[in-house]
């Protein structure tokens, strides 16, 4: 039985919109979280409206019921128009070296614009000091929404188990290339992201607040290879490689320069083990336990198989 639909809070949320109509305003719509929560939004019938960059999204997305509209990240009036009549924001954009201003233009159009509640995904290990390019901007952003006059929440969380499935390729060879060495990390799923994120958009008393997600246990890469051997039915061996072929197999993925030396950078921080410990937001936040690592590589298990 699907996850969601089992653990369905239609009741509550059609009483929380009964005397007014709020429209949520979804960034990122199209990533593994925003997707998600997209389709959890559309599933309880919580009106929302999703940024697209193309036209055949908008009718993937119409067709769930949801309204869409296309925007660009870059272009002000564009991000205003489709926030038209939003009180809430979901705000996630892809990591470039340009996220810092791009999310601090996206924060102000929304403020501009009469929004009045933002929650933003940021990352578990931000902070203005830190070595991690992608952190160090997260922390910047982080501070920059909560200096303007609206409502926030922040969502802190770890790695995403989905990660893995950009793997796929030498994970179906049985191989799992890392630079973790023996470090750990409390790997999340991002289904369980989107749910917060749902929990803290529709819910009152969540301004001013900051959620650090984990999964429910803290992980080597040599416990993730473990996991995906028994749901794969193949055996998956954990190869600790140096930087440069990491380097070369992230660049396989098309990614960009800064991207992949920003993940160079968070693998090292990992490797030395200093990463976040368990916490229980995620089951506080939604009365559900986060998702294993296993259940989720048997849920992805095709998409695994398929390369």
């Amino acid at each position: 039985m699907d996850f969601y639909r089992e653990n369905s809070v239609t009741g509550y949320i059609n009483k929380l919109f009964k005397n007014k109509l709020i429209m949520i305003f979804i960034t990122g719509a199209t990533g593994s979280i925003g997707r998600e929560l997209c389709r959890i939004l559309a599933f309880d019938n919580v009106p929302a409206r999703a940024m697209c960059r193309r036209e055949e999204q908008l009718d993937q997305f119409k067709k769930t019921g949801l309204d869409a509209v296309i925007a660009d990240f870059d272009n002000p009036e564009s991000l205003r128009h489709g926030m038209q009549d939003c009180d809430s924001l979901f705000l996630l954009t892809p990591p470039t070296p340009e996220h810092t201003q791009r999310e601090s233009l996206i924060i102000d159009v929304a403020v501009t614009s009469g929004v009045k509640h933002i929650v933003r995904i940021s990352t578990a290990d931000a902070n203005l000091s830190s070595r991690l390019s992608y952190a160090g901007t997260h922390a910047e952003v982080d501070h920059y929404l909560r200096s303007k006059p609206v409502h926030w929440t922040i969502l802190r969380p770890t790695g995403f188990m989905q990660n893995f499935i950009e793997s796929g390729h030498a994970i179906a060879k049985g191989i799992l290339p890392h630079l973790m060495g023996k470090g750990q990390l409390s790997y999340i799923d991002s289904r369980d992201i989107a749910l917060v994120a749902k929990q803290t958009l529709t819910e009152n008393g969540h301004a001013g607040a900051i959620y650090y997600l984990t999964g429910p246990a803290s992980l080597t890469v040599k416990d993730v290879a473990s996991q995906l051997t028994v749901a794969l039915g193949h055996e998956v061996r954990d190869i600790d490689v140096t930087e440069t072929d990491m380097r070369k197999t992230l660049k396989s993925f098309r990614l960009s320069d800064w991207h992949i030396g920003a993940l160079i950078e968070q693998f090292a921080i990992g490797a030395n083990g200093y990463e976040i410990d368990v916490t229980e937001e995620v089951k506080r936040l939604t009365g559900h336990a986060p998702r294993t690592f296993a259940q989720f590589a048997q849920d992805f298990k095709d998409q695994f198989l398929a390369h």
